[in-house]
C-alpha cells in the first residue's frame, strides 16, 4: 500500500528539487516502512510505502526497468495474480517474490495500454514510458484506491492525496462551487456526479473504472470498463449455483487475506460481514492464524427506542456467528463517550472534503485505531454485499411471486408460497391476495412519490451553477424518492460511477492513516459479474430474500444468522443519546453557521434555519434519521471545512 506522488514538466523544464522534496515530506505524517523518490530532469515520481503482502516487505519504488526504461509507482494489491503469471509466463521461481508492481509493468510490456483490462484488484498506478515520454496511469474499476490530479498544458501533477500538490506554487486552493453545489443537492450519500470534479478547481480526479494518458502535453481519460452482464449462468440445479457462489467467493477472500500481518474484519448480525467473516476464519486456520473481528454495539447506558424488527445491539447474532465458524478473536467495542461531532475536525483532515456519513465516523476510525493496534494489516468487510452476494430483499420477492401469476404458473407460484408461508408462519389466504392486488395495479417498487428531500442548496448558487439540470444528465434523483424495477436500479448502479467513489476516498486516506487495507470481497470483480450472471429466481427462490446467500451458507453461518428475515441491525440509533451532553454546543455552533455570510452563499439559509427552529434542548433519539437532522449535519461538516481551509490559507 502506498500514497504515490509525481510531477511531469511536459514543457520539458527539469523539475526544481524543492518541489519534489515539499511533495514528500507533505506525506510524512502518514505510517511508512520505506519511503523513495526517482528523479529525472523533467520528471519525477514518489513514494511512501506502507507493506501489506509479502511480496512487498523490501519492494523499493518507485521502481526503474532500465532495460525496458519503464518507471512505475503504484498503490495497488493485485488479486488474478496466478492467471496473470501464466498469461505472462513468469517463471515459476520468479512468481513467490514477484511484487504487484513488476506485475503490472509486465502486463504493461505486453498489452500496452489494454493491460489493465487484464488486472484484477484494488489499485492506482503510473507508469512513465521513456522511450514514448508518455505517462500512464488507471483506477481500479470501483475506485478503492484514489488518483488526484493537476494539469495545465506544462505541468502534470498525480498523487493519492490532496494535500502534497498544494505545496506546488502554481496549485491555487480553489473551492469548486459546482461540486459543493453537487455535494448539497444530492440527498443520497454520493457527494457528486462528476466523477473528474474534486472540491478544488484545480485538482481534478481520474474516475473510477479509467486511464489516464499524457503525451505531448495532452491528458486522455478513457474509461476501460462497464460492467453490464447480460448473459445468465444455466446450471442444472440450486445445489450448482450454491456450489458456483461459494467457489467464487472463496476465491475471493483467499486473495484478499494475502498478508504477512493479520488479518482483521468488520462483523455485525447480518449476512454479508458474517460471510466474510465464514469464509475467512476458515481460509486462515490453515495458515495457522486466527481472525480478528471488530463489532460496533451501543453504550451501555443506551435505551432501545427503536421498533422490535430493528436491533441496534447486534451482540448476540453476532456472538452466535463467531461460536459457530469459530477460529475468531472478536472484539465488542462500544466507544464510551465518543460522538461523531467530536470528530469532524480529525475527519475532514482525513478526508481533505465534507463527507456524509457522520453518523458513523466515530466507529469507523475506532476500528481502524483497534486493528492498526493489533499489527491487522487486511481489514475485511462486506461492505457492497447489499448489491451483490445478498441481492434479494422482499420486494423482489414479491415481484418473483407476481412474475409467476402473470404468466399463470401456478405450480411453481404455489410451491414458492408455501416455502414463504413457512418462513413468515403466514397463511395463504393472506398472501394471494396481496400479490394479486399487485398484479391488479401493475405494481414496482417505489417509496412515497410525494416525498423529496430538502432543498437546502442556496438558489443563487443552484442557477449559477446549474446543478439541477447537471444532476438530471447525470441521472441523479434529487427527491431522495426511488421509483421503478429494481433489477434496473441494480444494472444502473452498476454502471453508474458516482456511487462507488465515496468507499474508496475514505477506504484509501483511512488505510493510510493507520497502515491498513481495507478490503470487500463482495466487491470483487469477479464476484460482481458471478452475481449479475444469476437468474433472478436465485436470488428469491425457496420462500426466501436473498436466497443463493441463505443456501450457499448452510453449516457455515448459524442458521439464527442465516434464516433471519424478521430483523435487521441498525447502526447510529444510539447517536443522538451519544450527542446529548453535547446537544447545547451543537445548537449553539449551528446558529453561528447559519449566520455565517460564507454559508448564505451556498445553503438555503431560511431552510436550515427552520431545520435548527425544530431541534427541541432535549431531543428525541429518532431525530438521527430525519432529513433535518442529516442537512445539519451537513452544513455543518461543510461549515467546518470551510473553517479550516481559512486557515491553512
Amino acid at each position: 500500500m502506498s500514497a504515490i506522488v509525481g510531477i511531469l514538466n511536459t514543457n520539458k523544464i527539469p523539475v526544481p528539487t524543492v518541489q519534489s522534496k515539499n511533495m514528500m515530506l507533505s506525506l510524512h505524517h502518514y505510517p511508512s516502512d520505506v519511503v523513495h523518490a526517482w528523479h529525472k530532469e523533467s520528471i519525477f515520481m514518489g513514494c511512501l510505502n506502507q507493506w501489506i503482502t509479502p511480496e512487498q516487505i523490501g519492494e523499493q519504488l518507485p521502481y526503474y526497468d532500465y532495460e525496458k526504461q519503464y518507471v512505475i509507482t503504484a498503490d495497488a494489491i493485485i488479486d488474478n495474480r496466478p492467471e496473470l503469471f501464466s498469461m505472462l509466463q513468469v517463471k515459476r521461481i520468479d512468481q513467490q517474490e514477484m511484487t504487484d508492481a513488476r506485475l503490472i509493468l509486465l502486463a504493461y510490456e505486453k498489452w500496452g495500454e489494454e493491460s489493465v483490462k487484464h488486472l484484477i484488484g484494488d489499485f492506482a498506478f503510473m507508469i512513465w514510458d521513456e522511450r514514448k515520454q508518455k505517462l500512464f496511469g488507471a483506477r481500479d474499476f470501483s475506485g478503492a484506491r484514489t488518483l488526484y490530479y493537476f494539469n495545465d498544458f506544462n505541468r502534470f501533477v498525480f498523487s493519492t492525496t490532496i494535500a502534497p500538490m498544494f505545496t506546488l506554487p502554481y496549485i491555487k486552493k480553489e473551492l469548486n462551487e459546482d461540486w459543493l453545489a453537487q455535494f448539497i443537492a444530492i440527498p443520497s450519500m454520493v457527494e457528486a456526479a462528476d466523477m473528474q470534479a474534486t472540491v478544488y478547481k484545480t485538482v481534478e480526479q481520474v474516475p473510477p473504472s479509467h486511464t489516464i494518458t499524457v503525451l505531448d502535453g495532452k491528458v486522455k481519460l478513457t474509461r476501460y470498463i462497464t460492467i453490464d452482464v447480460r448473459d445468465k449462468l444455466k446450471l442444472k440445479s440450486n445445489e450448482e449455483y450454491e456450489e458456483a457462489f461459494r467457489e467464487v467467493f472463496q476465491r475471493a477472500v483467499v486473495d484478499r487475506t494475502r498478508t504477512y500481518g493479520e488479518v482483521g474484519s468488520h462483523l455485525s448480525g447480518g449476512l454479508d460481514s458474517g460471510t466474510v467473516v465464514s469464509f475467512a476464519a476458515k481460509e486462515l486456520l490453515k495458515e495457522g492464524k486466527t481472525l480478528h473481528t471488530f463489532s460496533y454495539v451501543p453504550e451501555e447506558d443506551f435505551k432501545d427506542w427503536t421498533p422490535s424488527y430493528y436491533q441496534p445491539d447486534e451482540s448476540p447474532l453476532i456472538k452466535k456467528t463467531i461460536a459457530h465458524v469459530g477460529n475468531i478473536d472478536p472484539e465488542y467495542m462500544r466507544f464510551e463517550g465518543k460522538t461523531p461531532l467530536a470528530e469532524v475536525d480529525d475527519m475532514l483532515g482525513i478526508m481533505e472534503m465534507p463527507y456524509k456519513f457522520f453518523e458513523n465516523t466515530f466507529w469507523l476510525k475506532g476500528i481502524n485505531e483497534e486493528a492498526n493496534r493489533k499489527g491487522i494489516k487486511m481489514l475485511l468487510n462486506g461492505a457492497r454485499g447489499n448489491h451483490s452476494i445478498s441481492w434479494g430483499s422482499l420486494n423482489l420477492t414479491y415481484s418473483y411471486y407476481e412474475s409467476l401469476m402473470k404468466k399463470l404458473m401456478w405450480v411453481q407460484l404455489f410451491r414458492e408460497l408455501d416455502s414463504y408461508c413457512i418462513n413468515f408462519r403466514a397463511g395463504k389466504s393472506d398472501v394471494v391476495p396481496f400479490i394479486a392486488k399487485r398484479v391488479m395495479k401493475s405494481f414496482s417498487w417505489q417509496t412515497n412519490s410525494d416525498y423529496h428531500f430538502p432543498k437546502f442548496v442556496n438558489t443563487s448558487l443552484a442557477r449559477r451553477t446549474d446543478v439541477f439540470a447537471k444532476l438530471n444528465d447525470y441521472g441523479i434523483d434529487i427527491s431522495g424518492n426511488f421509483s421503478g424495477n429494481l433489477s434496473q436500479y441494480r444494472k444502473k448502479y452498476f454502471k453508474d460511477l458516482s456511487a462507488w467513489n465515496k468507499s474508496g476516498v475514505v477506504g484509501t486516506k483511512m488505510s493510510l492513516r493507520y497502515s491498513l487495507w481495507d478490503r470487500d470481497p463482495s466487491n470483487d470483480l469477479r464476484v460482481i459479474k458471478f452475481c449479475l450472471s444469476l437468474p433472478e429466481e436465485q436470488y428469491v427462490t425457496e420462500g426466501l430474500g436473498r436466497s443463493i446467500i441463505r443456501r450457499a451458507t448452510i453449516n457455515i453461518l448459524p442458521d439464527q444468522v442465516r434464516l433471519n428475515q424478521r430483523s435487521r441491525g441498525i447502526q447510529g440509533a444510539d447517536v443522538i443519546h451519544r450527542m446529548s451532553k453535547q446537544w447545547r454546543g451543537f445548537k449553539d455552533e449551528l446558529c453561528k453557521m447559519s449566520n455565517d455570510v460564507r454559508m448564505a452563499d451556498l445553503l438555503n439559509i431560511d431552510l436550515v434555519k427552520t431545520a435548527l427552529s425544530k431541534m427541541d434542548d432535549q431531543p428525541r433519539p429518532d431525530l438521527i434519521f430525519e432529513d433535518e437532522f442529516k442537512m445539519l449535519t451537513r452544513s455543518l461538516i461543510i461549515y467546518r471545512f470551510l473553517e479550516k481551509s481559512a486557515e491553512r490559507g
